[in-house]
């Protein structure tokens, strides 16, 4: 307890500092980049869009003077697009930290920095009959077995770490609450959604009476959450282990995803064309942890954390 907490400490202290000095420091950054550098492109996970593109961004250009060009896909689609070379980002940021690692290191990167934790659970509207069910306590995977085929959705398990999370939120909520065939039974009515950050849309709709989702994207919308048991809401890092008994792999790549703490994690690539701008925006998401707790992230003792050669001019 006394580590974690002189781990904040040292945080909100250096937070302090930076305050004071943040007008000068963000002068200072634009003139080190000589007034050319006008956006740093980053490729995110799409869990991250509205993070990014309400809070995390504004606030960077306020300070920096340098736009963050965002584009947003599940994690796994992320990778794939740096791998073949369909992006070019100065930064990637990952919602699954050992993708990015198992992905990228060794040809685009040999660093990252994890920034944030996440739980999963389901947003849902109460306009519903499923919502309203919920908000009166009934177990939610009863009542996800009497929903409709497409009454649910899910990220597509292939593309995002949300999606495979999802699947792997079944089967332990299946061991959990002893539900024989749980995991199969939703995933023959569950709706797949291929664009993570358009998950949302059909619960604001109500099209759908709920997704499955992490906190921070119910928070974007202004929508109720459930949040799942910590034995499946993979945000409990002392239960690594016990998430680590389901295991999801995708179909296009052969990925082999564990279950494992939900971690954000960035890095700026090897090749990347501002990575001056793309250092600063990394330290800025270590620094501003009022950013992402604003936008329904959690930023706890366990994070920033470094893994690998950080350059110098990310200070962990």
């Amino acid at each position: 307890m006394n580590t974690a907490g002189d781990r904040v400490g040292t945080r909100v202290s250096r937070r302090t500092v930076l305050a004071t000095t943040g007008s000068l420091s963000g002068l200072g950054v634009a003139g080190c980049l000589g007034g050319s550098t006008s956006a740093v492109r980053v490729l995110a996970a799409g869990s991250l869009a509205r993070t990014v593109e309400e809070h995390v961004g504004p606030a960077f250009r306020e300070e920096t003077g340098i736009e963050v060009r965002g584009e947003y896909y599940g994690a796994n689609a992320v990778m794939r697009m740096v791998e073949d070379r369909t992006k070019h980002p100065d930064v990637v940021v990952s919602a699954d930290a050992t993708l990015l690692r198992d992905r990228l290191y060794g040809a685009f990167t040999d660093w990252d920095v994890e920034f944030a934790t996440n739980s999963v659970g389901i947003g849902y509207t109460e306009e519903t009959a499923f919502g309203r069910r919920l908000e009166n306590g009934e177990p939610w995977y009863e009542l996800a077995r009497e929903a409709d085929e497409g009454d649910l959705a899910i990220g597509d398990p292939n593309l995002d770490p949300l999606g495979y999370r999802a699947v792997q939120a079944f089967e332990l909520a299946a061991n959990e609450h002893g539900l024989d065939g749980f995991r199969e039974e939703l995933l023959e009515i569950v709706y797949e959604e291929p664009e993570e950050p358009q998950l949302m849309v059909g619960v604001e709709s109500g099209s759908r009476a709920g997704a499955i989702v992490y906190r921070n994207m119910a928070v974007d919308h202004g929508i109720p959450f459930l949040e799942f048991p910590d034995e499946y809401n993979f945000a409990d890092p002392e239960l690594a282990d016990h998430y680590a008994t389901v295991a999801f792999t995708t179909d296009e790549d052969g990925y082999t995803a564990e279950g494992r703490p939900i971690c954000y994690n960035a890095t700026v690539t090897d090749d990347a064309d501002e990575p001056d701008a793309g250092h600063r925006l990394v330290q800025f998401l270590v620094d501003r942890p009022d950013l992402l707790e604003d936008a329904g992230l959690t930023v706890g003792a366990s994070v920033p954390r470094s893994s690998g050669a950080v350059p110098e001019a990310v200070d962990v």
